[in-house]
């Protein structure tokens, strides 16, 4: 009678578990918004799988956060948004650049963050949303 070893099923099952358990961190960006769920277009995958994004978060006190700084669960203030900006546009002008705004934070907070955005020398600057849910029939 043969016999199946599985001890090598059970070592290669713990090391996608490892890999899964350090990986699983790094894939949230920025902090947790109420995005708005309006009907907009997605962006280009082509533009996404060149450059990574450059992400301005406001949550819901309306707070900036940006992904690409030394710490991106800590709020950053507004000069630190514009240094940050120039230099990750000065290093690749074509970085998309995305504003991901709590649903509630007051609309001009948000165009204080776009304005950073575009004195630090980002061209274009898009709005993060959730799609539409699908009407129930």
């Amino acid at each position: 009678m043969g016999e199946i070893n599985v001890v090598p099923y059970i070592d290669v099952m713990l090391v996608l578990l490892i890999i899964f358990m350090i990986t699983a961190p790094l894939l949230t960006q920025g902090i947790s918004v109420d995005l708005p769920a309006v009907g907009a277009e997605p962006l280009d995958p082509d533009l996404l799988a060149d450059n990574e994004p450059l992400v301005l978060s406001i949550d819901r006190d309306g707070a900036f956060y940006l992904n690409v700084s030394d710490n991106p669960g800590a709020p950053v203030d507004e000069d630190t948004v514009l240094a940050t900006t120039a230099a990750v546009i000065r290093r690749n002008a074509e970085t998309p650049v995305i504003v991901k705004a709590d649903e509630n934070v007051p609309w001009g907070r948000i165009a204080r963050g776009m304005v950073l955005l575009t004195q630090a020398g980002a061209a274009k600057v898009g709005i993060q949303t959730d799609p539409l849910e699908p009407a129930a029939e």
